[in-house]
């Protein structure tokens, strides 16, 4: 009997390509390396992200993966902060390297109890270290031995993050990568060799460090620094109660969990809550009682809780005597005819001038004069702008709460004087590390929660929503992250135990997500990112909680 041929489909070059049994997917890449115009990262392996070391024992299909597609970037970036860890232990042994989360367009580091040790010189010693592995060419070399081993491992390393983490994770075995002298884990791929990490920067970033990758614009310059004060004053503030109530990684969270711990935990997050919006609506209330903040503004990117919070807001305005009444944004989109379009050809409705900015604006301002106005309702169904006679007039002690995406943007109310508004923006700023190297993205936080959500009250399953993702994200970054720095406030809206409690829900949907389907690579990789959360049951969290807008049970009417 003649065996058949092995052959695996390469989806760069449309066709099925022979190759021996055990073969490694970077020895494929070269045998095809002329018709495959990429220099790839890691591959995409029936719709499962695998570095190049993947050895092909069966019929695959396989799709090479360049720094021009985000999974490149996120291995291209893992890549980097291994780098960045061996020339830390090269230069500063036994000196402990905490990669905080993402910011100013790059990775906010720390030498953690060393913060003093971070300054420009020892910076630029770091960076030129960096340089120096980058220039040797050390292959990053993939390993999988009992979690046991691995401990221990970690163990005579001094990572006592992450033996924390394998030993509460349960896992039988473990992945990991060594370069050089060092070990280190990750969840997901690594490039092969460190000489392809040929662009970045290592700069000072207010008390740390910043590794700056390459641009995803333009892969061949570094991300362009951006200055965010504001932004990075609410993650230091959240890390700050994530030191005070010892949880500052995953590990620590599982602890927690499996201790019962959780009832107290689950209090004190939201009490932290309750007193941000306190805060918050005290300032609200100075400036309101001195003639000015009439309007309150609440922006933030998708999945951000902007909803449960202007809702919490509008309760701590009461106490302080102040009644809200809500202007619904959306009700002031432009006819249909009128609607700006996408670069697809459909209805931008998340562009800024989706919206009657004039009659907005005039409206506003009426309603400030204290004049009855007759509001407007935009009808979906038909396209048009209706009015059905619901009028509002403002009285002395009313304050107007408008929750939209452009609240920061100046253009939205550029007719209505400074000091008659407060900008408030609300984000999921996740400040909990699985372990010191691997930080929890807020994207990710923000996907999970929209998962749920759409699944549970907008009838639409987890491929759609990874599948809309992207064009959600390129939206805010056009319309959202630009006007961040604007905001009089910012409210953290993420909690520390939201992950190990929305598993639960999450997992089953990601799992319904076909593996023929192009949304499975995303899904199969917050998948294995939530293996890392001891579950815990939502019994605990109160009606009030913001994650009641994604979970249901809210006490809040939406």
């Amino acid at each position: 009997m003649i065996e058949e041929e092995l052959k695996i489909y390469c989806k760069n070059t449309e066709e099925y390509i022979p190759v021996d049994g055990g073969e490694a997917l970077g020895s494929i890449y070269r045998s095809l390396k002329a018709r495959i115009p990429i220099n790839p990262l890691c591959a995409l392996v029936n719709n499962k992200v695998e570095d190049l070391t993947y050895r092909v024992y069966g019929p695959k299909h396989v799709e090479f993966i360049g720094i021009e597609n985000v999974f490149g970037q996120r291995a291209y970036v893992r890549s980097l902060c291994m780098v960045l860890y061996k020339a830390i232990n090269d230069l500063y042994p036994g000196k402990r390297l905490r990669i905080e989360h993402s910011i100013s367009g790059g990775f906010y580091c720390q030498l953690k109890h060393n913060e003093d040790m971070l300054n420009k010189k020892t910076i630029a010693a770091i960076k030129k270290r960096m340089q120096e592995i980058v220039e040797m060419d050390i292959p990053f070399k993939r390993r999988e031995r009992l979690t046991t081993d691995v401990i221990e491992m970690f163990r005579q390393q001094g990572l006592e993050d992450k033996v924390r983490l394998l030993s509460t994770v349960k896992e039988l075995y473990t992945v990991f990568y060594k370069l050089d002298d060092i070990i280190d884990s990750f969840y997901g791929p690594l490039v092969p060799r460190t000489g392809m990490l040929q662009v970045f920067d290592l700069i000072p970033y207010e008390t740390g460090m910043l590794l700056l990758p390459p641009s995803s614009n333009d892969p061949s310059v570094v991300n362009p620094l951006i200055k965010m004060p504001k932004m990075f004053k609410a993650f230091t503030d959240h890390k700050v109660f994530n030191d005070v109530i010892g949880i500052d990684d995953v590990g620590k969270l599982n602890q927690v969990v499996n201790s019962k711990g959780v009832p107290l935990l689950i209090n004190v997050a939201e009490a932290l809550h309750n007193k941000m919006f306190d805060s918050i609506a005290s300032d609200i209330a100075k400036r309101f009682h001195k003639g000015g903040a009439r309007i309150v503004l609440i922006a933030g990117p998708s999945s951000s809780g902007k909803t449960t919070s202007s809702k919490r807001l509008a309760i701590q305005l009461v106490t302080n005597y102040i009644f809200p009444k809500v202007i619904e944004l959306d009700n002031y989109f432009v006819n249909r005819d009128r609607t700006p379009r996408d670069e697809t050809g459909d209805y931008d409705y998340e562009s800024l001038y989706a919206l009657d900015l004039e009659q907005f604006n005039k409206d506003l301002n009426d309603l400030i004069a204290g004049k009855e106005v007759e509001m407007p309702t935009y009808n979906f169904t038909t396209g048009q702008r209706e009015y059905r006679g619901n009028k509002l007039q403002l009285k002395e002690n009313e304050i107007l709460l408008i929750e939209g995406i452009h609240g920061l943007n100046p253009e939205l109310t550029k007719q209505i004087p400074e000091k008659l508004k407060f900008r408030l923006y609300v984000s999921a700023l996740t400040t909990l590390n699985i372990d010191d190297h691997n930080w929890v993205p807020t994207t990710d936080n923000r996907l999970l929660r929209r998962i749920i959500r759409d699944a549970k009250y907008r009838g639409s399953d987890a491929k759609s929503t990874i599948a809309r993702w992207g064009s959600v994200r390129r939206g805010e970054s056009k319309w959202i992250f630009p006007y961040q720095e604007n905001a009089d406030a910012t409210f953290n809206s993420s909690l520390i135990f939201e992950l190990a409690a929305i598993k639960a829900e999450a997992v089953p949907l990601l799992r319904q997500v076909p593996s023929n389907a192009p949304e499975y690579s995303e899904a199969n990789r917050l998948l294995r990112f939530l293996n890392y959360f001891e579950p815990l049951a939502e019994t605990d969290i109160p009606s009030t909680s913001l994650l009641r807008e994604f979970l249901g049970g809210s006490s809040f009417n939406y």
